[in-house]
């Protein structure tokens, strides 16, 4: 069944007549670029766990809140992070730049739950936290999240977490101004299919903008 329309501008595509598959490579394709988030857990054992999302934005800064998508798994089954969250109430966002990339590209792989993927991806935490999960050493941008509300919907579980505190690279923030030093700031995006892009072409519709300082 042909569920497209063809005009000569467009291309209409009715959703309810498509598998939920063939939306989520529509929308993923092209709602896009997607910031990562690479998110640390931890286990009623101890275990750190750390997985990427693409699903994550901004929501609001009074209260300071950010979310994350997470598909649910056929029955009862949980991903690692998922189950930790609703576990502990904590969990640590971390953005994804270009120098941990590889290693944040790798936390997505199918490991077992008593696996932690930091350590598998030589990523080292530091304990300097007031949640329980540790954050990224590497990571150039690390908010430390309690959970605030879980929405469940039938193919995701959406998570608004709080944003308690923030830690970031050094040189990355000027605390006086509160600003961002935006040349020194280098995160990654998701894109359509597999493919991931950087932030490095950037251009300002203000006229010119030499100063590479957050202006907003």
């Amino acid at each position: 069944m042909n569920t497209a329309e063809s005009h000569p501008e467009v291309t209409v595509v009715d959703f309810g007549a498509i598998s939920s598959y063939e939306r989520y490579k529509l929308m993923a394709s092209l709602i896009v670029p997607r910031p990562i988030a690479l998110i640390t857990t931890v286990s009623d054992d101890g275990v750190v766990n750390a997985a990427p999302f693409s699903m994550f934005a901004m929501v609001a800064e009074d209260p300071p809140l950010v979310m994350v998508s997470i598909n649910r798994h056929e029955g009862e089954r949980r991903k690692d992070t998922a189950r930790n969250i609703d576990a502990t109430q904590e969990f640590v966002v971390h953005i994804s730049d270009e120098s941990i990339a590889e290693q944040m590209h790798r936390c997505g792989e199918a490991v077992p739950p008593w696996c932690s993927e930091p350590d598998m991806v030589g990523l080292a935490v530091v304990d300097d936290t007031v949640v329980r999960p540790p954050r990224l050493a590497a990571a150039p941008v690390a908010f430390e999240c309690a959970l605030h509300q879980r929405i469940d919907i039938d193919s995701r579980h959406i998570y608004f977490g709080r944003v308690l505190r923030m830690h970031a690279r050094s040189g990355l923030v000027d605390t006086q101004r509160w600003r961002v030093h935006l040349n020194e700031f280098h995160p990654i995006g998701r894109f359509g299919a597999s493919f991931y892009l950087t932030s490095r072409d950037r251009f300002s519709l203000n006229g010119d903008n030499e100063s590479g300082i957050d202006e907003i």
